[in-house]
């Protein structure tokens, strides 16, 4: 196992890499630049190039930003705050977005164990039915509709929860867009819970261990919801990225400042810095994330664990 941490680790550090190099390159290719202004003449786009040193080959900015990286330097913004320090933009935006996507993940994720529980052990009942409708509405609708509803319902009308973020409030006005945000990943892993759940549940091993007495929560959570586990953190995994890094149309909404909205403002106005820093937290954050479901493999199923000792 520890071997296989090591691999694992190493694979990690040499994919973000390649990822910054392709995100330079692609950033290459786009067409624009961040000096786009027809106030500034040649010789004036020359000197910034000349300052922020891009008019260097891309392989040495690439080991510049490399060298900078690993001290927190990710350098600054070129358009959407100018000179200021990408670090102090992001610190300001990313907690934000990792707060309500993180309750988001929480909500979610609980709603649809429950959910798809319910399904499964009520199968072919009306909470059969019913967990199934949920979990379809979950899905086919975005989340901007429920943050919408949700927004003029029990902001607007009822005035239960602040209409827009506030930062004096952050808790509180988190509530809803964190469930806006949860209704796909309440839904995704409600269905992934109950097809998982109904084929252990039918299982011969399950079978055995009813045969020896087990019923119950014991039966239900230490035998089939952990055998049914491993493909629902298999899906959960990617959602928790897309929740934890924000959804622009939710931040629009409710006004949050976020990192969705950072993004989208520095594609548009070809501020490269911003686009590679963010680019490269996001994949760093995926990465991260699943390598954490693939050691978590091992805990959820030991027969994973033995056969990575033998890695």
């Amino acid at each position: 196992m520890k071997k296989y941490t090591i691999k694992r680790v190493l694979t990690f550090i040499f994919t973000l890499l390649a990822i910054l190099l392709i995100l330079f390159i692609l950033m290459q290719l786009m067409p624009g630049s961040p000096f786009n202004d027809e106030k500034l003449n040649e010789d004036m786009r020359a000197a910034l190039y000349a300052k922020y040193g891009l008019d260097k080959p891309i392989i040495v900015q690439f080991f510049n930003y490399v060298k900078n990286m690993l001290q927190g330097d990710f350098g600054v913004s070129y358009k959407i705050s100018k000179n200021t320090p990408i670090s102090q933009l992001i610190q300001t935006r990313l907690p934000i977005s990792i707060g309500i996507g993180g309750m988001a993940v929480a909500l979610g994720a609980i709603a649809g164990l429950l959910l798809g529980l319910l399904a499964a052990l009520k199968h072919n009942t009306i909470w059969d039915t019913l967990a199934t409708i949920i979990s379809v509405i979950g899905v086919s609708v975005p989340s901007y509709v429920f943050a919408l509803a949700l927004s003029y319902n029990f902001g607007f009308k009822l005035q239960w929860f602040p209409m827009l973020f506030s930062q004096k409030d952050i808790m509180g006005s988190s509530v809803l867009p964190s469930i806006s945000l949860s209704m796909f990943t309440m839904a995704s892993i409600a269905r992934f819970t109950r097809s998982e759940m109904l084929e252990v549940l039918g299982s011969d091993y399950m079978l055995l261990a009813e045969s020896k007495g087990l019923s119950g929560p014991a039966l239900i959570f230490r035998h089939a919801l952990r055998n049914a586990l491993i493909p629902i953190v298999t899906v959960l995994a990617p959602l928790i990225v897309d929740l934890m890094t924000g959804s622009l149309v939710v931040e629009k909404i409710f006004a949050i400042p976020g990192v969705g909205s950072l993004l989208v403002n520095a594609i548009q106005s070809n501020d490269y810095n911003v686009v590679i820093s963010l680019s490269f937290i996001y994949s760093a954050m995926y990465i991260a994330i699943m390598l954490v479901v693939d050691l978590l493999y091992g805990v959820i199923d030991p027969r994973i664990r033995l056969a990575k000792k033998g890695d």
